[in-house]
């Protein structure tokens, strides 16, 4: 799905470059054309508006060769659920903040090694549970910054927002989520010690190049680029 400020009635089925078809895997093999990603972030969004327990979305990927590691977010409010994803090895279990009652699932996983936690915001409001955003202790190792009104939008990461979280969140990598337009933002992010980003439109639309991809991912033979390399994960 081709995502747009967070307004999910109106995704649809995306259209790329990169793919003849929408199909999940036909995009993955299609983003790999410009860089050979060993990651994809999946967003279940059936089961993020649901509820479902039903956790396939990410499964046509694991076809692919090499078989990349998947961070999925689908929703997951029980522990059980994250239980059940988590017993597959390559599947990171990415727990969005916007789908918590309360910090039971958070506190039950935040030490294990493939528990993600997605603090979600929509323009200046926090998406669930205070306690969340207010206890930094809880969070796991890898926390991204979803601000929803800027995925697809082409109108600049939240910098401030990721700024500030930073100062919390101790030694944990933050990773960014929505509005990445180009190599520069992905250069400043990195200046400020970010340690990755999700992006999704600008790879499809051309403005982040494979050049690009290589040079912020540290690949061999790019000399140009002095600042630390950061992460890029593909919304597949």
């Amino acid at each position: 799905m081709r995502a747009q400020m967070g307004m999910r009635d109106t995704y649809r089925p995306i259209k790329t470059p990169l793919s003849a078809i929408s199909a999940i895997s036909s995009v993955a093999e299609g983003l790999r054309q410009i860089h050979p990603f060993s990651i994809f972030y999946v967003a279940d969004l059936d089961a993020i508006e649901s509820g479902s327990s039903h956790f396939s979305a990410a499964a046509p990927l694991s076809l692919l060769k090499p078989r990349p590691d998947v961070w999925l977010d689908a929703g997951f409010r029980r522990k059980t659920d994250v239980r059940q994803v988590l017993s597959n090895a390559q599947i990171f279990a990415v727990l969005g903040s916007e789908s918590q009652a309360d910090t039971d699932v958070l506190s039950a996983f935040a030490t294990h090694q493939r528990l993600i936690l997605s603090l979600d915001f929509r323009g200046d409001a926090f998406l669930g549970p205070p306690a969340i955003m207010s206890t930094p202790d809880l969070w796991p190792r890898r926390v991204i910054v979803m601000t929803l009104d800027k995925v697809g939008a082409r109108c600049g990461p939240d910098f401030d927002r990721l700024r500030s979280i930073k100062a919390i969140a101790g030694n944990r990598d933050i990773i960014a989520a929505g509005g990445i337009r180009n190599v520069n933002d992905l250069e400043r992010l990195s200046d400020m010690g970010i340690a990755g980003a999700l992006v999704a439109t600008s790879l499809h639309s051309g403005e982040l190049t494979a050049t690009d991809v290589s040079a912020v991912m540290g690949a061999a033979g790019i000399q140009e680029k002095r600042r630390p390399a950061s992460s890029l994960y593909p919304e597949a």
